[in-house]
């Protein structure tokens, strides 16, 4: 059978990965006897700092409070707006089960909300064990409902979804840890860090009279959101120095009802929590960044939750020119080297892993819930036995940014150089902070903008990068 050029293309890359095995030194090198020559050539690219646009704020955690980047200066701010999910058809008690106060004494047959709270839990803060932060809690405004079909930002004004005249529901001074509790409530494997605000009890009041109105407002959260509660909006209101990472915020409505048969009063308690089903939506304030983005120096950065990303370009036409054109490039490794951090433990994390992806596909990626695919975006973690971020192979990356220049130029009528011009983005990729996740056989299903306070410095900028490149071809 005569082989084709396509035919030996693709048997050199079975030939390739068949090649490959653990030790890393010799990855992608091939032996003489397999008939392929292989090469290695080191490439140069360029970064640059880059301000994060549009950062979609699809994180499963909220943000609440107000600090400094001890390395930089800059204050950022985080308030945040949550729903709550209802299960579908819940059920309270029957009415004639219910238990209130009259003069005093219980009765049946009578709707009352004893108290009302909402617990904020949170799993990480920046900061100060003992520093005091004020906040308020407001209602959102049931005229204008966060709708789950539109995509909310990590710049939006959140109080625009408070009715204009509305006042706070409650104020709450707090510190990350609770001093009102002892410490061995604190110190107890069951307890979870939390924020505890009482609520007016006529707000659980109406919440549980309007189930006795018209059951079918508990139908599902959709129902329940726009005919009975609309959420909570949170923020600081003076304070500095905090930060909490919200993992989960719940309503509590406690109430008594009675059995019937043994005529016996009983508390209880009903929970909604603010989950992934429904809207959590936090805005982030930066001061002025424009400093930390200078062209002159000789690093560049990467800041969250909205702050700062790093772009690189790729040398493309350098890797596939000259005496390389008709070579298969098997391998593109790219190190990323992290500057130390110079000062204390109050300094921000380190971001654990990083997306790659092109520059002109970031804002979609995430506006479609993209995952990484290892051809236009892919995903690393830090090393932090090398202080290193590592792409270990991003050849198809460079092979479809190739491929799609010379396409595209060719369908146009134009030259390359011409297509290039029209799109300056198309050998540009940007670096991006993110949080993912994957099933029970390790694949990934979710990539959302990394939203805690994280900070990395990376050699780039005035000093240049290398891409370490092999290149693999029959012998003649």
């Amino acid at each position: 059978m005569r082989n084709t050029p396509h035919t030996l293309l693709l048997l050199a890359a079975l030939l390739t990965l068949a090649a490959c095995d653990d030790n890393t030194a010799s990855l992608g090198i091939h032996p003489a006897t397999d008939g392929i020559t292989n090469s290695t050539q080191v490439f140069q690219l360029t970064s640059r700092s880059l301000p994060m646009d549009s950062v979609v704020a699809n994180s499963t955690n909220s943000y609440l409070g107000s600090v400094t980047d001890p390395e930089t200066g800059t204050d950022v701010t985080a308030d945040f707006a949550a729903q709550f999910y209802v299960f579908e058809d819940y059920q309270y008690p029957p009415l004639s089960q219910m238990v209130g106060d009259i003069d005093g004494e219980p009765r049946k047959g009578i709707v009352q909300c004893d108290s009302c709270e909402v617990r904020l839990y949170f799993n990480s803060y920046y900061g100060q064990a003992d520093n005091p932060m004020k906040l308020q809690v407001f209602e959102l405004s049931p005229t204008n409902i966060l709708s789950e079909d539109s995509t909310y930002y990590a710049d939006i004004d959140l109080s625009r979804y408070v009715a204009p005249e509305a006042q706070p529901l409650a104020t709450r001074v707090f510190t990350p840890r609770d001093y009102n509790l002892e410490t061995v409530t604190l110190s107890a494997s069951t307890y979870n860090p939390n924020v505890r605000i009482m609520l007016p009890a006529s707000l659980g009041q109406r919440i549980m009279e309007s189930y006795y109105e018209n059951p079918g407002y508990y139908k599902d959260s959709y129902h329940f959101i726009r005919n009975v509660f609309p959420g909570l909006y949170f923020r600081t209101s003076s304070g500095h120095g905090t930060m909490l990472s919200v993992y989960v915020g719940t309503l509590n409505l406690y109430y008594r009802y009675a059995d019937e048969q043994a005529d016996t009063i009983y508390n209880a308690v009903t929970r909604f929590a603010a989950t992934p089903e429904v809207i959590q939506s936090t805005r982030f304030r930066t001061s002025d960044t424009s400093a930390l983005t200078d062209s002159d120096a000789p690093y560049t950065y990467l800041k969250t939750p909205a702050g700062i990303t790093t772009e690189l370009t790729l040398p493309v036409d350098e890797v596939f020119s000259g005496q390389h054109q008709t070579d298969s490039v098997s391998l593109a490794s790219l190190t990323l080297t992290r500057y130390n951090k110079t000062q204390d433990d109050s300094q921000l994390a380190t971001p654990a892993t990083l997306l790659m992806v092109r520059k002109a596909d970031a804002h979609q990626f995430f506006l479609s819930r993209r995952v990484a695919d290892g051809r236009t975006s892919y995903t690393t973690t830090f090393n932090t036995a090398y202080n290193t971020y590592t792409f270990d192979n991003i050849s198809r990356l460079l092979a479809y940014c190739k491929h799609e220049k010379v396409v595209q130029a060719r369908a146009l009528g134009i030259t390359e150089d011409e297509w290039a011009r029209r799109n300056p983005d198309w050998d540009r990729v940007l670096l991006i902070p993110v949080t993912t996740s994957t099933n029970s056989s390790g694949a990934q299903v979710s990539v959302t903008h990394d939203l805690g306070l994280g900070s990395v410095r990376l050699v780039g900028g005035t000093t240049p990068l290398q891409m370490q490149v092999v290149y693999s071809k029959f012998q003649q």
